[in-house]
């Protein structure tokens, strides 16, 4: 019997199901293009010739190509207690999102200010962080070429932050 758990939180959800993935793939395997091994091929085949299933070995790449247009992190994929697991997640910028990105403090709480105010500028950056000028510049110029998360607009004094 084949079983499968849903759990939805407020800023994820996982999807378990029984059974781990054939011992000729492995997790790394699975974003990349590859062979597909579905358990019911009878299943598989009717999706297919229904058009659920464009190419064998696709649906992960999908599912990551989705959640990426989307805007939204890249999910997990895990073997855990003889099952798959995929994790979705809600928002790329939780508090847990952004620390994997590497962000430090500042950075991480100016993502939170524009979530909620909609943009920054560098005098809100310097008093939301109690920085100088110079630092609030830094950080916020690597928001926009290194991590690729705020978007300039304007110049001069009236630049501000959005997200991109």
């Amino acid at each position: 019997m084949n079983r499968e758990l849903r759990v939805v939180y407020d800023n994820k959800m996982f999807v378990w199901n029984d059974g781990g993935l054939p011992s000729t793939i492995t997790l790394q395997q699975l974003t990349q293009i590859h062979s597909s091994h579905p358990r019911n091929p009878i299943i598989a085949g009717a999706c297919f010739l229904g058009g659920y299933i464009d190419s064998w070995g696709s649906g992960i790449m999908k599912i990551i190509n989705s959640c990426k247009a989307a805007g939204l992190p890249t999910p997990e994929f895990n073997e855990k207690e003889g099952g798959f697991i995929v994790t979705l997640f809600k928002d790329r910028f939780s508090e847990e999102q952004l620390q994997q990105l590497g962000l430090n403090g500042r950075q991480r709480k100016a993502i939170l200010y524009v979530k909620e105010k909609g943009k920054i500028t560098n005098s809100e950056y310097q008093t939301l962080n109690s920085v100088s000028k110079r630092t609030a510049t830094n950080d916020l110029s690597e928001l926009v070429e290194v991590y690729k998360l705020f978007k300039q607009i304007g110049a001069s004094v009236r630049t501000y932050y959005e997200i991109i």
